[in-house]
């Protein structure tokens, strides 16, 4: 898509972020690191929600209305969630004079939140041709004036109840801005015009498409490691990170870098995808039923070679990115075929201890979020963070003494400690100054559309 058609979508554009124009990215600005302070939360507040409309802005209306699938949402219904959110939980009970955009909004944009009230079935979300992206946009105005409002103005007891609440609203938007960007993807890569309607952030040539070096290891001691963090009312975290408990870790090893797709690629040509000796039970069912035979956005040639659809258009695969868009099933069966295992949620936790929190991560504008390649001789781990999630063999389940928030927003992660497996270190579409080294994310093991990939571990030999 040409940066002239981008700008042909005055209403979209206009209203969408007047201060933002199509293709620019809001400079970064942190999360106040006083939770008290009340000018860091509007400035924080401000730029989060003016991310999502920078995304939104390299799009056309109708890119934003399609649903491809049941676990995916159109961007137009992210962004009025997200302003939901903000309406539901903090507006409605703590802004005396608000006045609801529009009363059936409550039910449209309500995700799954039981105790709030119905809601408009996710598989159905595809088929809301109104209220149009114009209209959603609109919304977000309205909701963005009132909680400006309430910020600046409301009394120092109700700001003492809020100020976390808002906090837990911009990271919940933030989570919604990957899922624009993974959602987004799905979607059109199954339009046989393979849009593009972001720029590449690298350009291909022969000399860059060539394999990594062999992986290295690092040993790692291990013994009783704290896990986890416990809350604290100045210091912002999802309440499935904590509370902080001891575990026990045997030494393990893990690899310096990410799999890669040259390194997915043997595994394909060693005939992977047809040996149900490597996949896990569930795994070979799905291998089977989906007709599984490569990761999600390769696309086979006739020459035996494969092309990557991304949101900058389908490119030559480089085989030194990371492998992207595999299930934890996919992770399993490749890490047992190298001999190796996938790492536990303690184990790359533990690893992360210390580290900066730097990476490949997103800044809405106009590059496509994908995968870097590690860069040689750098730390012995590479990639802890950013590029792509991480699958663990761990289950997401509650740590020790872990009580879910009371109310319906302790619907937002408590209820779903089943059947998921844990992901760790964020990825290329995670926005910047979201992640935290207790970050939990959690899947189904037969997740693909995520930009979700592996690194792999061994135990130290005895």
């Amino acid at each position: 898509m040409s940066t002239q058609a981008r700008t042909n979508s005055p209403k979209v554009h206009a209203e969408t972020a007047p201060k933002i124009q199509p293709g620019s990215t809001p400079s970064i600005v942190p999360a106040p690191v006083v939770l008290t302070d009340r000018p860091g939360h509007l400035a924080y507040y401000h730029w989060v929600r003016a991310g999502s409309e920078a995304f939104a802005a390299m799009l056309e209306p109708e890119d934003m209305a399609i649903q491809s699938m049941p676990d995916a949402s159109p961007t137009k219904w992210h962004l009025a969630h997200t302003s939901w959110f903000f309406e539901t939980f903090l507006l409605l009970p703590h802004a005396p004079h608000y006045t609801p955009f529009d009363e059936s909004f409550s039910v449209l944009f309500n995700s799954y939140y039981e105790q709030i009230g119905p809601q408009w079935a996710r598989a159905q979300r595809g088929q809301l041709s109104r209220p149009t992206i114009n209209q959603v946009l609109n919304y977000r105005t309205h909701v963005n004036a009132a909680m400006e409002q309430l910020i600046a103005t409301t009394s120092q007891s109700t700001w003492e109840t809020i100020r976390i609440l808002i906090i837990l609203g911009l990271n919940h938007e933030q989570q919604h801005q990957e899922l624009m960007a993974t959602d987004l993807k799905h979607m059109l890569a199954q339009n046989p015009l393979s849009p593009a309607p972001f720029d590449a952030p690298f350009k291909h040539t022969p000399q860059n498409i060539s394999p990594l070096s062999p992986l290295s290891w690092s040993e790692l001691e291990g013994g009783i490691v704290s896990q986890g963090r416990d809350l604290h009312p100045e210091e912002f975290a999802f309440d499935n990170e904590g509370p902080c408990h001891d575990v026990v870790l045997q030494p393990y090893l893990l690899a310096n870098r990410l799999v890669t797709n040259g390194d997915y690629l043997a595994f394909i040509q060693d005939k992977g995808y047809g040996r149900s000796e490597l996949w896990l039970s569930d795994g070979w069912a799905d291998v089977r039923s989906h007709k599984w035979a490569h990761p999600l956005y390769w696309r086979a040639q006739e020459d035996g070679s494969y092309t990557e659809y991304t949101l900058a258009g389908v490119q030559a695969l480089d085989l030194s990115q990371p492998v992207t868009h595999l299930s934890a099933y996919e992770a399993a069966a490749y890490a047992q075929w190298a001999g190796a295992r996938l790492p536990r949620e303690a184990e790359l936790e533990h690893a992360t201890k210390g580290k900066a929190l730097t990476g490949n991560f997103y800044a809405p504008g106009a590059i496509a979020p994908h995968p870097h390649r590690a860069q040689r001789d750098e730390a012995p781990l590479q990639q802890l963070f950013g590029d792509c999630w991480e699958w663990t063999q761990s289950a997401y389940s509650a740590y020790p003494r872990y009580q879910a928030p009371r109310g319906a927003v302790g619907e937002y992660n408590g209820k779903f400690m089943c059947n998921q497996m844990v992901l760790r270190g964020g990825s290329c579409a995670t926005p910047h100054g979201h992640m935290r080294t207790t970050y939990r994310n959690f899947f189904p093991a037969g997740t693909r559309w995520q930009f979700s990939g592996l690194r792999l571990a061994l135990d130290t030999p005895a």
